[in-house]
């Protein structure tokens, strides 16, 4: 079946002014050409679309069944226009961002969504990675931007300060066997199962906190991590802000002293140095360079 998207527009413009007159003024078409659209467009269907007999036109049963269909593609058309111009101004299609397993998702994921909002032709891919996997990622260029902690002094990252988290070591109360002092050994704990974050790294390059040769379990997020040391199957390091809860309220109780110590990570929104960067991914990083976000 041989049909135009102009046919289809004058139908589509018919139906929701209600008259050929409102139609092609809409269009800024005559009256005619959008009359001999609609026409040639049932001429070739071979089935009446409108009902004429009333001021205002409306649809058949059949009319408002092809009505439908052609909507559809009325927007995929639309869609692949703004998709056609966006690729002539250079905007990039596609975005990735990762976020690490550090990072307060509720104070960042509401700037992305404010930003994307305001580009909604640009598809995000937004991925979750642990310890080194956004570095990995970035590294590797299969990342746009990482929002995660970087070492500083690596001249291959340029990055915006955003935040900053506080890890803590903490267990279950009554979870150890001995008293929790200040004084407390890595050689007590080493009886005591350990709760680790997996690296998603495909080439993991170091561990955090991790007690040689102490029983370990692993997990793939921080939140599966905070459930296990609750239910008293182990202990770790958390971030402050998930456990202050627990903490306040007892479930909880912090294992700082002499050689367990709370420590700060920066997050940051970093992307490599030198490497070209298109239009929205240079305006989301101006955004996070101007945004405020709490820990």
């Amino acid at each position: 079946m041989d049909f135009t998207l102009h046919e289809l527009a004058c139908l589509d413009a018919v139906v929701t002014e209600g008259t050929f007159q409102a139609a092609a003024k809409k269009l800024n078409r005559t009256h005619p050409a959008v009359h001999t659209a609609v026409r040639n467009l049932e001429q070739r269907l071979g089935v009446a679309l409108l009902d004429r007999s009333q001021y205002r036109v409306s649809l058949t049963q059949q009319g408002q069944a092809f009505y439908r269909q052609g909507e559809a593609i009325l927007r995929q058309a639309a869609a692949l226009e703004t998709f056609c111009e966006q690729l002539s101004r250079g905007e990039e299609t596609d975005l990735r961002v990762v976020v690490g397993d550090l990072t307060p998702a509720a104070d960042v994921l509401p700037h992305l969504k404010r930003f994307f909002k305001g580009w909604p032709q640009t598809r995000l891919h937004l991925h979750f990675e642990s310890i080194g996997g956004p570095w990995e990622r970035l590294l590797a260029e299969e990342a746009d931007l990482i929002i995660h902690h970087v070492d500083k002094a690596d001249t291959r990252f340029e990055w915006i300060d955003l935040t900053n988290v506080t890890l803590v070591p903490v267990a279950a109360r009554g979870y150890l066997d001995v008293p929790v002092t200040r004084q407390l050994t890595p050689e007590q704990m080493r009886a005591y199962v350990q709760i680790i974050i997996r690296d998603s790294a495909r080439h993991p390059m170091r561990d955090y906190f991790v007690i040689k040769d102490a029983p370990s379990w692993t997990v793939a997020d921080q939140h599966t991590k905070k459930a296990l040391i609750v239910q008293g199957m182990g202990w770790g390091h958390m971030p402050l802000y998930l456990v202050q809860r627990e903490l306040r309220s007892g479930k909880l109780v912090s294992l700082e002293g002499r050689h367990f110590k709370r420590s700060k990570l920066d997050i940051v929104a970093a992307r490599l140095r030198g490497r070209p960067a298109g239009p929205v991914a240079t305006a989301l990083w101006r955004y996070f360079g101007e945004a405020s976000i709490g820990a």
